[in-house]
Formats: C-alpha cells, sequence, structure tokens
C-alpha cells in the first residue's frame, strides 16, 4: 500500500540529537577525544577571558566548529555556519541543541586571536598526545621529519617591486627578474615565491614542517616557516631538539634526501639526534657524483632501513591534509594564522587515526 506523502513532519520533535547519530558513526570516538582534552584545557581557556563582561560564545564550542571545517574540507567560516545550522550531526558534535542559533561568522576572525596568542591550538596537541590512552601508542624514541608547501592567499600580481617601481596592476610580469630580495606580496607579505623543484613553476607559499613518530604515524609536532632552501633544515633542528629534550635520551630522526648535508647531520648529532637521512648521492650538472654525508657508520645498521621505510608515511599526514583538510591552499594571511591552521590539520588527522588504532 502507498504510504501518504506529507509535507511537513511533527511541529515539536521530541528526540535528542544524539538519538540521531548513528552508534557506529567515526565522529563518535573523536567526539569523546575532544571532549576529553577540552576538560583538561579548562583552565587555560579560562585565563583568555575576563572575569566580567557579557558571556562569550564557548571556546570549546568555537574549536569543534574548526575541527569540522578540517575533517570535510568546508571552505570558510561562513559555509561553515551554513552547514552548522543545517546539518544535526554537526550541532551534535560542537554541542548545539537543534533550536540553537548559529554564530556570525565573523565570530572565528574576532576570537582567532585570542585562541593563537594563548597557545591554544599547540596546547591541544599537547593533551591530545598525553591523553592515557593515546600515549602507548607513541614512540618515544624514533621520529621522521619532513616539509610540505602551502600555497598561500595572494596571486602573482601581488608580487611588486619593494621600492615601488613597475607597472601599476603588475599584470605583466612575464620577463622581469623577480626575487624575493626585491619583491614581496601586497597583499600577503609574509608569503615568498619558491620553486618545488627544477622546472616547475614559482608559487607564493609557506612551508611547512611536521615530525611523525614512528609507530603509528602520528603526528607529534608542526611548524611553519617562510619558504626558502633552507628551511626544512632548520625546522628540523628545532622540532628534533624538543623532541630529544622530552625523550630524556637519543633519538633517531628519519629524512629524505633534501636534508643530507654536512652541517644538518653534524647539528643533529649535536643535539642527541641519529640521523637516519636519505643519501643523497645525485650526479651533478658537472658530471661528479655528489659526496653524501651519511656513510656506512649509519647506513650499515638494520634500523636506517627501517627508519626509511616508516619515514614515507608523514607524506600520508600531508596527503590527507591537502585531499581532506584545508592544507593545500591556504585561506589566511599571515605567517602566525597559517601555522595555526597547519597545526588544526595535523590535529585533525590524529583526531581521525586515533579511533581506528585504539579499535585495533
Amino acid at each position: 500500500m502507498r504510504g501518504r506523502f506529507t509535507d511537513q513532519g511533527g511541529l515539536f520533535p521530541y528526540i535528542a540529537p544524539d538519538k540521531r547519530v548513528r552508534a557506529n558513526h567515526p565522529l563518535r570516538k573523536v567526539r569523546e577525544l575532544v571532549r576529553d582534552v577540552l576538560s583538561d584545557l579548562n583552565r587555560s581557556l579560562g585565563k583568555l577571558y575576563a572575569s566580567e563582561g557579557r558571556p562569550s560564545i564557548p571556546p570549546e564550542q568555537l574549536l569543534s566548529a574548526l575541527l569540522l571545517q578540517v575533517f570535510y574540507g568546508i571552505r570558510s567560516e561562513r559555509q561553515l555556519m551554513e552547514q552548522l545550522d543545517n546539518n544535526l550531526l554537526y550541532r551534535w558534535f560542537v554541542g548545539l541543541s537543534p533550536d540553537d542559533p548559529v554564530w556570525d561568522p565573523t565570530t572565528f576572525t574576532k576570537n582567532r586571536e585570542r585562541l593563537q596568542n594563548g597557545d591554544v591550538f599547540t596546547k591541544f596537541m599537547c593533551r591530545l598526545l598525553n591523553h592515557p590512552r593515546v600515549k602507548p601508542l607513541l614512540s618515544s624514541e624514533h621520529f621522521s621529519v619532513d616539509g610540505t608547501l602551502i600555497e598561500a592567499w595572494a596571486s602573482q600580481k601581488s608580487f611588486r617591486p619593494k621600492d615601488g617601481s613597475g607597472d601599476d596592476d603588475g599584470a605583466n610580469f612575464h620577463g622581469q627578474k623577480r626575487k624575493n630580495d626585491t619583491h614581496a606580496s601586497t597583499s600577503d607579505p609574509d608569503s615568498r615565491l619558491y620553486r618545488k623543484a627544477a622546472g616547475r613553476e614559482a608559487r607564493l607559499c609557506y612551508m611547512g614542517h611536521a615530525t611523525m613518530e614512528n609507530r603509528h604515524g602520528l603526528a607529534v609536532a608542526g611548524k611553519v616557516t617562510h619558504a626558502d632552501g633552507t628551511a626544512e633544515r632548520g625546522a628540523s633542528e628545532a622540532m628534533l631538539k624538543a623532541r630529544r629534550r622530552a625523550a630524556g635520551r637519543r633519538i633517531t630522526a628519519g629524512e629524505d634526501k633534501a636534508y643530507d648535508t654536512a652541517d644538518h647531520v653534524a647539528n643533529l648529532r649535536a643535539i642527541g639526534v641519529t640521523p637516519r637521512v636519505t643519501q643523497n648521492q645525485a650526479v651533478t650538472k658537472t658530471g661528479k657524483t655528489r659526496i653524501s654525508a651519511i656513510d656506512e657508520r649509519t647506513t650499515r645498521h638494520p634500523g636506517y632501513g627501517m627508519s626509511q621505510s616508516r619515514r614515507a608515511m608523514v607524506e600520508c599526514i600531508f596527503g590527507w591534509g591537502k585531499q581532506h583538510g584545508t592544507m593545500r591552499k591556504t585561506k589566511h594571511r599571515g605567517i602566525a594564522r597559517v601555522a595555526a591552521d597547519f597545526l588544526l590539520n595535523l590535529i585533525a588527522y590524529n583526531l581521525i587515526r586515533i579511533p581506528k588504532l585504539l579499535a585495533a
């Protein structure tokens, strides 16, 4: 028998949002982890707000909404608010009831600086990695480091001479020599013109760096720098030095051949890090074979091959962030905002991976 079509349901539905989310939905485990971490951050978040005045939107809900934006690759805060207004799953994850109004998109603009200045994203990452159920998953000795380019929210036309010379609109730049020393973007001065490899086009971008533990491939640290030829090695030394200090003993680090320089290898050994860098023995333009800074003292050990095998997993972090997250092309300007968004992508990647690892 054919059912009768009614254009509108009940006017007063009495059902909790939690009942509308299936029991095995992946976000359930993620939400539990997020709530645990946010409860640990309660005191730190309280210090960011005044004790008097009009109550603000809870920062816990703002952070949960930003995580949703990364999980589902939502392009902007305005679109995020539209989705949050219409999607009951999103409301449940953030902690809004079906009748609660959503916020104005500018709420994120006004509160982003507050969260950045309070190092909330860094603290969130630290508390997540030190969660009682997460910490046993991590390796404290073996790590991998790599970097990736993050395309800036600036066009080639904005890259103009610093002295103000040249044409007005910056559109006709063909045939000109443009360098970061003499040119800068008028819309995002922190971005840099950088070429990923020979024969590739130069783009305005930033460089994101991630440290991964080798046991399960979780990101344990992240950093964003200006894009230049030495940024990868400098960021690696800074992040691994912090890892070495936290471990309290010598650690290992797997890296690709871009890190195979004598200075970098020596610096890592000086801070108590065993460099397991891919040997760069390419043939130069003059026909000579390049001499690697890594010799048989390192390569003869079985651990070297194991580190090189696990090192490739760091590409999964960048691949997920660019395919599903918001890492491919940032919507923010300024190195501080880009760094916060990059770290948020690393947190989101870990939150997606951890429930699967706990269930295995």
